[in-house]
């Protein structure tokens, strides 16, 4: 399977998942920035938002990753 092609099957499930992942960093970011506003947020509530927020950081770059090694090279030489 290619993913050279952006309408292939493994293209579109790449995609799909990419999608779901940037949906998920974008509730983890909700959730960590009202944990944060909440001054009676205990250690373990806190720690958590992070341990979340970067999990969603890590998907986050590697989808960026991702789609920088799919971008063409158009640096002038």
């Amino acid at each position: 399977m290619s993913t050279s092609n952006p309408n292939s099957r493994i293209s579109r499930l790449a995609d799909r998942t990419e999608e779901e992942q940037i949906e998920c960093g974008n509730v983890v970011l909700e959730g960590a920035q009202e944990v944060l506003a909440d001054e009676a947020a205990g250690k373990a509530a806190v720690r958590f938002a992070l341990t979340q927020a970067v999990l969603s950081l890590r998907d986050v770059l590697l989808i960026a990753h991702s789609r920088g090694q799919r971008l063409p090279d158009t640096e002038v030489r």
